[in-house]
């Protein structure tokens, strides 16, 4: 008997460590007024976040290989380079899908999305799928919009570079996707990602920012097509890592990863489908910023380790909603780098558990246009850029200058 309880309480000890381990940092309080880092965080304006996602619709859904897309690179090319983001540069690749396009016809309706990342869903399950019938959508100046076919061929996607004072050789890259699909305005999915980047680009990018370290902000391309714009970055510029160019230059036109930061669909949680599969209109009062890691990724570790430091940053900056921490990361452009470097993505609900689950009914739906959309929506996207902000800034050492 002396023996095994002897043996428990050795096993309840390593289970301590373990929670230890993986646990949070204590709840730090929230910085004092003058902290840098806070000004930064209060340069984020709900207004200019909304303006934003706004300036993406005006090219529909921006599915890839048409020229709504094209035009809507050059719209971001742009606007980064009027905020003053430096190294503006694009990717070009070449994207020959195998398989052919969808055809126009009824809505594509498929089971509740499976990809969980390992977890088990319990709970009612709404009908997911990708909408491709130009007739759901009932405005037809948007249907007229979004009529061109994608096409095979060249694909290009705009990125520019926060380069660190001390560590120029050093770089957190920040990511969202700005194509969609679904005859809709890909407002949600995910151009509420790509104005959140945006926004980061503009606040770190004044010239009374300095940084230690460099960031990267991408826009990927393709993402709907299976993360390829994501995927044709890692398999271009991973081997140029950390290589001056030219020596002696000090300049890095590739820094060494630090961390990959993805933000995809940002605004929508409203809760579990009810029984009769339809969701509440309202943001439901739990509503949260799920941080997501990939606890089958070669870097969980250390993906774990960076998604409880925005957890810290969201209680520290983040003005209303919380953050939740989970291991499921699956389905978005992070997944390209997350066996390279630590890599987790923000969003408004879990990837494959409640997304894949019918969480969101606008997912590939027409109905993904800004005016589906409200304040309080609107305003979890504002906190996850606060979270994100405040994280970035601590990571890369971010001062003001004067």
């Amino acid at each position: 008997m002396h023996q095994w309880i002897a043996a428990l309480s050795a096993n309840l000890l390593l289970v301590s460590a373990a929670a230890a381990q993986s646990a949070p940092a204590a709840p730090r309080t929230r910085a004092a007024d003058d902290d840098p880092i806070r000004i930064l965080v209060a340069r984020l304006d709900l207004a200019a976040y909304k303006s934003t996602i706004k300036g993406l619709t005006q090219f529909g859904d921006r599915r890839q290989g048409t020229e709504r897309n094209r035009a809507a690179v050059d719209w971001i090319e742009a606007q980064l380079k009027s905020h003053g983001c430096a190294n503006l540069a694009r990717l070009k690749y070449t994207y020959s899908p195998t398989d052919p396009e969808l055809p126009s016809g009824p809505p594509v309706a498929r089971k509740p999305d499976a990809a969980a990342g390992g977890a088990r869903y319990r709970g009612i399950r709404g009908r997911t799928g990708v909408n491709t019938d130009p007739q759901q959508q009932p405005d037809e100046k948007l249907r007229a919009l979004n009529a061109e076919p994608s096409k095979s061929g060249a694909r290009e996607e705009v990125y520019c570079t926060k380069v660190g004072a001390t560590h120029p050789e050093e770089m957190y890259i920040v990511g969202a996707h700005m194509d969609g699909h679904g005859w809709g305005e890909a407002a949600n999915d995910d151009g509420s990602g790509t104005a959140l980047v945006m926004e980061l680009a503009r606040i770190f990018s004044s010239p009374d920012v300095k940084t230690e370290r460099s960031i990267r902000f991408v826009l990927w391309n393709n993402e709907e097509t299976g993360l390829n714009g994501a995927y044709a970055y890692v398999a271009e510029r991973a081997a140029l890592q950390g290589r001056e160019d030219p020596a002696g230059s000090g300049r890095y036109p590739e820094p060494k990863w630090l961390g990959m930061i993805q933000h995809d669909m940002m605004l929508f949680d409203h809760g579990m489908p009810r029984s009769d599969g339809t969701v509440s209109k309202e943001q439901r009062p739990e509503a949260d910023i799920n941080i997501e890691f990939q606890s089958g990724a070669k870097t969980a570790d250390d993906a774990q380790r960076l998604a409880w430091e925005f957890y810290a940053a969201n209680e520290a900056y983040a003005s209303d909603y919380p953050a939740s921490v989970g291991p499921h990361m699956t389905n978005t452009d992070s997944t390209p780098f997350m066996d390279r470097v630590a890599a987790i993505s923000l969003r408004e609900n879990e990837r494959g558990r409640e997304i894949g689950a019918g969480w969101d009914p606008h997912w590939h739906q027409p109905s993904d246009v800004f005016a589906t959309f409200n304040d309080q929506d609107f305003r979890l996207g504002l906190n996850a850029a606060q979270t994100s902000l405040g994280a970035l800034a601590r990571l890369s050492g971010a001062s003001l200058v004067h």
